[in-house]
């Protein structure tokens, strides 16, 4: 798999923090793309490796006059930033009226986030925080190019008939009026956020949902409503993040893709070469540095020194590499 699509229908049920924590333990090396039109919240929580603040210029505003004149996959490393964990990111736009300097460009990013995973030089996978898409968001664009489009939820009934909804049209939308994921189309799936102690229970009551209204959509695993854990992972509270009911449930989500889909990501990445990203001034690690440690880790605060141990301009991350937070 290559590129991997989050979003959501409405509201504010943890895009970004989900986005961010799959990141965090992604078990091959991944970029995760805030490709949110309204903006992106990274440069605002999150420290940078060399323990400053995000360039805010250097992301989905940079990349766009990359764009216009072509995008190779590999260019996409010129427009990134590690984080004070070691995670790559591609931050988002400052606001919403700059993404009209990305307008008729999304599907040209779209192609290039899909052939990353085969760069011959630099192979990750993508993780997209697409953020909300009510409306004709242009990061839908995104989406016939993402191998997988998880949409987030919360568990309350309204949100879950938003999402059946969406789940619907989406899908429909994407394999041309027909429901079923087709060869080289996106398959739609549903991730939500729930409290650990009755998550299987509704994931398989949701499942039933989706599979009785025909929707083409499964729920493919829960994140837990982990509050204190969304904390950390953004850097405003000191613990064991990796021992959090957050990361532990993200490590399982991944691990279910992987299992379901882990043969057809490993031939994608088969040919490419161990990577060194031409990031100027930085060395980067090789590939296999990006497997999670389970070690402690203490995201920094924008404009503070990364914490002891974590990881400077690509070092070993560990569990929960990354800081920043959902909308």
């Amino acid at each position: 798999m290559a590129l991997i699509a989050l979003a959501a229908d409405k509201g504010s049920p943890g895009v970004s923090t989900a986005a961010v924590a799959l990141a965090a333990v992604w078990p091959r090396r991944v970029l995760l793309a805030e490709t949110d039109p309204a903006g992106g919240d990274l440069v605002y929580r999150s420290a940078a490796a060399h323990g400053g603040p995000l360039n805010p210029n250097t992301g989905m505003l940079s990349i766009a006059a990359t764009a216009r004149r072509g995008l190779v996959p590999d260019q996409l490393w010129d427009h990134v930033q590690p984080l004070s964990g070691g995670l790559e990111v591609l931050v988002g736009l400052g606001n919403s009226e700059q993404a009209a300097g990305l307008a008729g460009l999304w599907p040209t990013l779209g192609h290039a986030f899909a052939s990353l995973a085969d760069s011959p030089h630099a192979a990750a996978d993508v993780i997209a925080d697409c953020g909300r898409i009510s409306g004709d968001t242009p990061a839908a664009e995104l989406f016939p190019h993402a191998s997988l489009v998880l949409l987030v939820s919360r568990t309350e009934p309204e949100a879950l008939a938003r999402v059946r909804d969406r789940a619907a049209a989406l899908a429909g939308k994407l394999n041309g009026g027909s429901r079923v994921a087709g060869p080289g189309s996106p398959m739609v799936g549903v991730v939500l956020i729930a409290d650990t102690g009755s998550a299987a229970k509704l994931a398989s009551q949701v499942n039933d949902m989706l599979v009785h209204a025909q929707t083409g959509a499964r729920v493919v695993g829960t994140l837990a409503d982990d509050p204190a854990g969304a904390e950390q992972l953004a850097g405003r509270r000191r613990g064991r993040l990796d021992k959090s009911l957050l990361i532990r449930t993200a490590r399982k989500v991944t691990a279910d893709l992987y299992q379901q889909y882990g043969a057809a990501w490993s031939a994608s990445a088969h040919a490419a070469q161990p990577h060194q990203p031409h990031q100027p001034h930085q060395s980067q690690p090789q590939q296999g540095q990006y497997a999670p440690s389970a070690q402690q880790y203490q995201p920094g605060q924008p404009g503070q020194p990364a914490p002891q141990g974590s990881a400077q301009g690509g070092g070993r991350p560990s569990d929960g590499r990354a800081a920043g937070a959902g909308r």
